[in-house]
């Protein structure tokens, strides 16, 4: 029972660790990932912000 289980829970950690693209959609991600990231003031000010436990 627990290798099945273990197994089970390999399977569920896989299915979400790899996926699969057509080679098309593979260029598109990719070409995602290349670009430079766009401004986001929300976001830096975010990363900007001090923890409550860092104040």
């Amino acid at each position: 029972m627990l290798d099945t289980v273990c197994r089970e829970a390999e399977n569920v950690l896989l299915d979400r660790r790899y996926f699969a693209l057509s080679e098309e959609a593979f260029r598109k991600f990719t070409a995602m990932l290349d670009r430079p990231p766009k401004d986001n003031p929300k976001l830096k000010r975010l990363l900007e912000t001090k923890a409550p436990w860092e104040r």
